[in-house]
């Protein structure tokens, strides 16, 4: 019969491992910002229609959404670090073929391939909540969940500087050779977690799953293409909801389900998750108005006229400034706990963007913007992974922090909607050429802060969790890791009670 191990893995150096992992974080998150510098020359570089290389993005958006929860549940069965280095392998053969290709088809192939990159954010996690001792803990998951914004502000000036300077595909070619890079470290320095987790793989749960995310996601993205009222965006999305909740009664029925509804349930993951969404539409909006505003050309009567490098340059202090927060978060988190880091880390998202509405007439001011925002995007996202893991069983963490990396997914791909469609609707035309306005990227920073006002608010009701400075155990050890039930658990879902069998199943 399956059973779930505890032990603790070997590390030579907690340092090297922390680093590694959170190398490999910023490595994998340059997919997502990878393409930006080229993303208006796509249809020509491809030779086909704009709407045929948006599925260049979409591609990458929809594989990360729907292979991030299955390798999570895989990783607690079969080893974390395996599933780890399986999914930059992956990546690594979906970069080297859209380096060697200039083909539509083969290009959509390859970033398909790249969106298993998504995954191994939760799965590093994962492996330092089984490898750390408390005290290094949280510390170590803020590096990792932080390196998700690190990699993708500080990778755009980068990428800006070699798609204007050499051909394209020399993108792909460095990320393939970082790629590797992190599979090698990987395998000197990260050990493997003994943890696993009891039962077997839902096929069905994958299946069911799968098929309800691209039926939701595939019109949230192409919503604006087809019509938000169309036919088919409709269905799709009516579709969607079937899918899902029916998968929810099959994963309910489950013995080894795929995602544990029950422990999902509980308050302190629940409004963790839903805080998740508006956070990952919080970086993202800033990502889509910054850059274009700084670039649209100054006869528009807006725009600042920058160039593409030093587009990129103005919005690198979004990362410094992530990094920067990382120690601060620790210290606080410490003494007050995640959830109080997490409320701080909003309102100073939302401080950002309404003060934001104010400051984009020149360049340094968007400097100002974007450290502002870093900061308290820093703070947020290092706050999730430690909330996540602080109400769920060791032998569930890849798969619960697998689910909550979908959530900022899917609150980043509903705000990329949201804000195509704010910019879209309130362009106007400028010597024959249409360009977004200043009060539609002022009305997406406005729904923006909306956004993290309720985030926040939903923040305010989180159980408040243990500091990090309590009792300083291995926290892979079940006996300190496991959470206890939720005093007022949601109607017709059960408490779970600390037993000698361990946890339930996933």
């Amino acid at each position: 019969m399956p059973h779930t191990s505890t032990a603790r893995p070997p590390i030579g150096s907690s340092g090297a491992f922390v680093l590694v992992l959170t190398f490999m974080g910023s490595v994998v998150s340059v997919m997502q910002t990878l393409l930006i510098p080229v993303l208006e020359d796509l249809p020509q570089l491809l030779d086909t229609e704009p709407d045929n290389a948006a599925w260049v993005i979409t591609s990458t958006l929809l594989a990360g959404a729907v292979t991030t929860p299955i390798m999570g549940r895989l990783g607690d069965l079969h080893g974390k670090r395996r599933m780890l280095i399986c999914s930059l392998a992956v990546m690594v053969v979906g970069t080297l073929i859209s380096a060697l290709t200039s083909n539509l088809l083969m290009m959509i192939a390859g970033r398909t391939l790249q969106g298993f990159a998504m995954s191994t954010i939760p799965l590093g996690i994962s492996l330092m909540r089984d490898a750390l001792p408390r005290e290094k803990l949280g510390l170590a998951m803020a590096l990792m969940s932080s390196s998700m914004g690190i990699g993708s502000s500080l990778a755009l000036p980068a990428a800006a500087l070699v798609a204007q300077h050499a051909d394209w595909h020399a993108l792909f070619y460095g990320s393939a050779g970082l790629g590797t890079l992190c599979i090698a470290l990987i395998l000197l320095i990260v050990p493997e977690s003994p943890t696993r987790a009891q039962g077997t793989f839902d096929l069905l749960g994958a299946v069911g799953l799968s098929t309800g995310l691209v039926l939701f996601l595939l019109p949230v993205s192409k919503g604006s293409d087809w019509g938000w009222t169309s036919g088919t965006t409709l269905g799709l999305l009516a579709a969607a909801a079937v899918v899902l909740i029916l998968w929810g009664v099959i994963e309910l029925g489950s013995q080894a389900p795929l995602v544990n509804l029950r422990t999902t349930a509980r308050p302190a993951v629940l409004l963790t998750n839903l805080a998740s969404i508006t956070v990952g539409a919080s970086f993202l909006v800033v990502s889509l108005v910054l850059p274009q505003l700084l670039q649209l050309p100054k006869v528009t009567g807006h725009g600042l006229g920058q160039s593409m490098v030093v587009a990129g340059l103005c919005m690198a202090p979004l990362g410094l400034t992530m990094i920067l927060s990382v120690p601060v978060y620790a210290r606080l988190s410490t003494k007050h706990g995640p959830k109080t880091t997490l409320i701080l880390g909003m309102a100073i998202i939302a401080t950002g963007y309404c003060a934001g509405l104010g400051l984009l007439s020149a360049p340094w001011q968007s400097l100002i913007i974007t450290a502002t925002l870093g900061g308290g995007i820093g703070l947020a996202y290092s706050s999730l992974p430690a909330l996540i893991v602080g109400a769920t069983p060791a032998s569930q963490t890849a798969s619960a922090n697998g689910l909550n990396t979908l959530m900022r997914s899917i609150g980043s791909s509903v705000s990329s909607a949201v804000i195509g469609m704010v910019l879209a609707d309130t362009a106007h035309s400028v010597n024959g050429l249409t360009v977004p306005t200043m009060h539609g990227f002022r009305v997406s920073f406005v729904i923006a802060a909306g956004a993290t006002v309720l985030g926040l608010l939903t923040a305010l009701f989180l159980p408040r969790t243990r500091s990090h400075s309590q009792p300083r155990h291995r926290a892979g050890n079940e006996e300190y890791a496991k959470p206890e039930p939720a005093e007022n658990p949601p109607p017709g879902l059960p408490t779970r009670t600390p037993c000698s069998s361990g946890p339930r199943p996933l």
